[in-house]
This record gives C-alpha cells, sequence and structure tokens, in this order.
C-alpha cells in the first residue's frame, strides 16, 4: 500500500511538532527546576508564611465552632490572643529565659570541653569534631610564645588586622539579624495577608490552572489545605505537650534551665524524628553538669516523652491528620536537610504531606473521570 506525498508530509509535521513540543516542554522544566533550586530560600519563605496562614486559619475556623462572628473578627480575635501569650512570655519570664539561656549555653559548652578531654584520655582523636576548640588554640599559642622581659605592645599591623577582623565580625552579625528579623516580618505578613482573605489567594490560585483541569485543581488545592490544615492542629497539641512534659519533668529533676530546655524541645518537635534526636542530645547534654544521675534520669525523661510522642499523641491525633511511614519521611529529611539545609529539614513534613494528597488523587478513581463542565 502506498502513502501519498501529502500524507508523507503531514507525518513529518506531526513528528516536528511533537519534537518542538517536547524539547519546549524539557526546556520549560529544566527552567522551573533552575528557577526552584536558585530561588530555593525565598520559595521556602513564601511556604512558611502559607502554612502560618493555614494555622491561622484552622484556629479561626476552630473558634467559629463557639463564636458566630464574621472571619476578619475571629481572625482578629485569634490574633490578638496570640500576641498577648507571646507578649506575657517575654515580660512575664523574658529575664529568667534569658539568664537560663545563658547559664544553658554556657554548661553545654563546659560539658563539650570536658567531653574532648574525656575522648583525647582514651586515646580518641577529637580535632576533626572541633569540640571545645575555642581555648586550645589560644593556650597553645601562649605556650609557645617567647618569654619577654616585660610587657609589649602590639604591632600597628597587629593592630590594624585585629580591628578589621572585629569589624568584619560585626558586620556579618548585624547583616544575620537584620535578616532574621526580616524573614520573621515577611513570614509574618504573608501568613496575616494570605488568612486574612484565604479565598481571594485561592481564586487566583485556581485561576492560573487550564480551564479544563480547574476543577481537578480545585479538589486537590482543598484537599492540601485540609490536610495541613489537620495536620498543624495535631502538630501544635504535640508541641505544647512535649514542652509541658519536659519542663515539669527537667524540673522535678532539679536540672537547671528547665524552662527553656522545655521550649526548644517542643519547638524542635515540629521537626519529626530529627528533632527529638537533637532535643534529647541537648538535654542530657545539660544535664550533664548536675550529675550523672541527674543526666541519666533525664534522659528516661527524654526516652520516656518520645514513646509518648510516638506511641500516644501520633497515633490519636497524628495518624487522623497525616499517614506517612517513619522510613519514608526520615529519607525525605535527609534528602531536603542535605540539598536545602534546615528550610528542608524543616519544611520536609509538610512538603512531603503534599506531594502525597497529589499522588493519593491521581492514582485513585476520581483523576481518570472527565471533570464536568
Amino acid at each position: 500500500m502506498s502513502i501519498s506525498n501529502d500524507e508523507r508530509l503531514q507525518a513529518r509535521r506531526d513528528l516536528a511538532w511533537s519534537i518542538t513540543i517536547g524539547g519546549i516542554g524539557t526546556v520549560l522544566f529544566a527552567a522551573v527546576v533552575a528557577f526552584t533550586w536558585y530561588f530555593a530560600a525565598t520559595l521556602f519563605l513564601i511556604f512558611t508564611g502559607i502554612l502560618l496562614a493555614v494555622a491561622l486559619n484552622a484556629l479561626t475556623n476552630k473558634l467559629g465552632e463557639f463564636i458566630r462572628l464574621p472571619h476578619a473578627l475571629r481572625l482578629a480575635i485569634v490574633c490578638v490572643v496570640l500576641a498577648v501569650l507571646f507578649a506575657g512570655v517575654v515580660f512575664l519570664g523574658g529575664a529568667t529565659i534569658a539568664q537560663q539561656a545563658t547559664a544553658l549555653s554556657d554548661t553545654i559548652k563546659s560539658q563539650l570541653v570536658n567531653l574532648k578531654s574525656f575522648l583525647d584520655r582514651h586515646g580518641i582523636d577529637t580535632s576533626y569534631f572541633e569540640l571545645g576548640g575555642g581555648t586550645g588554640t589560644g593556650e597553645a599559642a601562649g605556650a609557645t610564645a617567647p618569654a619577654t622581659s616585660g610587657p609589649r605592645l602590639p604591632s600597628a599591623g597587629a593592630l590594624a588586622s585585629s580591628g578589621g577582623a572585629i569589624v568584619s565580625q560585626t558586620f556579618k552579625l548585624l547583616l544575620g539579624t537584620v535578616s532574621a528579623v526580616g524573614n520573621f516580618f515577611i513570614v509574618l505578613f504573608l501568613g496575616l495577608a494570605f488568612a486574612a482573605q484565604p479565598g481571594i489567594y485561592r481564586s487566583g490560585l485556581l485561576f492560573m490552572a487550564p480551564a479544563k483541569q480547574r476543577a481537578r485543581a480545585t479538589v486537590i488545592v482543598d484537599r492540601i489545605g485540609d490536610t495541613l490544615e489537620r495536620w498543624l492542629i495535631a502538630q501544635i497539641i504535640t508541641m505544647f505537650a512535649v514542652f509541658l512534659v519536659t519542663w515539669i519533668g527537667l524540673a522535678i529533676i532539679g536540672i537547671q534551665g528547665a524552662f527553656i530546655l522545655g521550649i526548644q524541645a517542643g519547638l524542635l518537635a515540629f521537626i519529626p524524628t530529627v528533632g527529638a534526636l537533637i532535643g534529647g542530645l541537648i538535654v542530657v547534654l545539660a544535664s550533664l553538669a548536675s550529675g550523672w544521675i541527674a543526666a541519666l534520669s533525664a534522659a528516661i525523661l527524654f526516652l520516656g516523652v518520645h514513646a509518648m510522642e510516638s506511641y500516644i499523641l501520633t497515633p490519636l491525633i497524628q495518624r487522623q491528620a497525616l499517614d506517612i511511614p517513619p522510613a519514608t519521611l526520615f529519607a525525605f529529611q535527609i534528602l531536603l536537610g542535605v540539598v536545602f539545609g534546615i528550610w528542608g529539614l524543616a519544611l520536609a513534613l509538610p512538603l512531603i504531606a503534599v506531594a502525597k494528597v497529589m499522588i493519593n488523587y491521581f492514582k485513585s478513581d476520581e483523576a481518570a473521570v472527565e471533570p464536568a463542565g
């Protein structure tokens, strides 16, 4: 059977069109990947603002179950209550928190020095870990310095070098502080803006989807919002329970800085698995200053808190919000932590929750059904 020239020409045109579309798709995908890679910190910052908005919206909706008021007024009440609680912690316990934080920092530093000495005495090289290395260099330099008959003034070059180093470190600290404060207010502004008018931003996001796929996009966006909302409510309850039990338990044991240790344990509970391990290590290190019995008691308390979080709180409240296998979550945390640092580590769970909702939808029978209209 012969093929006409018109059919051959049409086949060539179809092939050229397919190659063109495939090339454009590949270039666009590469551009999206490159954009995500270079602007990952900014995208994570925006995603954090979205999470804050979801949390505020969840609290606002919970308040609406008890008080019938407009959304904006309920959001204002939630914000005022949170601001009052934060201000109360700062003004009533600010001095105590600052003192405990300073004492805790000094305790951990001294324990790291003791740990370095213990490992060195047993023939373990700790130079790779830089444990307690802040004073060793100065002492070594002082030991090798030649003896002099009297005090010597530093040279002009040494003074200029030291002054430049001080200015450089001060400038870095100032930039770091400004960046941290700026990021905080960016997240706060985004969270409040998104939570104030969630319907407008939802409609704008759905408007960017193709008209034929808008119904599916609506289902996916609503399920993502519902999943993140339920997870954040459960996470807030878990974090508060970890803070309360850790604080009371360490206070009973007699560990100095129990309140600040409870706060850091509650905050680190936001990061599953890795956060609990870091929090437990800090608690045990801080407890070593009070003796081995106190450190052992703190370790047992940490194991109890971890068991409460893993076997009581998670099955009761987290399982209903989000069900992700621990190994999958841990692997995803390690991957994002290595690639994107602390941002990827902290936001691994909500990101995998978003991916899980999308995968579950496209694997279900709903995705195969053509949306009406």
